[in-house]
């Protein structure tokens, strides 16, 4: 039987469970820092905090962070790593993925999303529900593409980064680290690290947070 331990027991969590029952994890489990008083997330037991899972790592055959805060979940999945948790990704199987991409350890795919060839996800990321990711695009880790995003070709997301909801990135544009990008924004300009951008086209609003 192939177990999986989930922190973060969140509306995204349940997306991540749903997504490793349905690639074959035979039991998933949740773990939350709002245990004990929070003790289901939907159909799914939440059994612990995340000092409970850093105890008994070994009693699971992967471990995955399902928090949508890209620092966050940056703190935890090292944490985890350190204590010799098996991170691994959690891949819907209704999602396109290139045998000549690449995806890193700790990383959700899901459904409808396409990540084409040569393209490559860095550790930790979140490719949300039908985003295209197309060939040659470079993904930093810990950066969190939302529902329905496109990414052109070539297209550099640096670490910690977050794309809203519907945006939509240029060919060969570069996002810097930290940044933000709104929801529905077209970005068809290089965006400076640790800034907010909205509106077509996309524009600087301020530092991100």
């Amino acid at each position: 039987m192939m177990r999986l331990a989930i922190l973060g027991a969140s509306g995204h969590g349940k997306v991540v469970a749903d997504a490793a029952g349905l690639a074959g994890w035979d039991e998933v489990v949740f773990f939350d820092d709002a245990w004990p008083g929070l003790t289901q997330n939907g159909p799914w037991a939440v059994v612990g905090d995340t000092a409970a899972l850093l105890k008994d790592v070994k009693g699971f055959d992967g471990v995955v962070v399902a928090i949508g805060n890209n620092r966050i979940r940056q703190a935890k999945q090292r944490e985890l790593a350190a204590s010799g948790a098996q991170i691994v990704s959690v891949i819907h199987p209704a999602s396109v993925i290139s045998e000549y991409a690449m995806v890193g350890a700790g990383s959700v795919v899901f459904a409808n999303a396409v990540i084409n060839a040569c393209a490559d996800v860095g550790e930790g990321c979140i490719v949300n529900t039908g985003a295209i990711v197309e060939h040659d695009c470079m993904l930093g880790e810990f950066a969190h593409v939302s529902p329905n995003s496109v990414l052109a070709g070539g297209v550099k997301i640096g670490a910690l980064s977050w794309l809203g909801a519907c945006a939509s990135v240029r060919q060969l544009i570069e996002v810097g680290n930290g940044a933000v990008v709104g929801m529905g924004a077209v970005v068809t300009k290089d965006v400076p690290p640790g800034v907010t951008v909205v509106g077509n086209p996309a524009r600087v609003l301020g530092a991100s947070i």
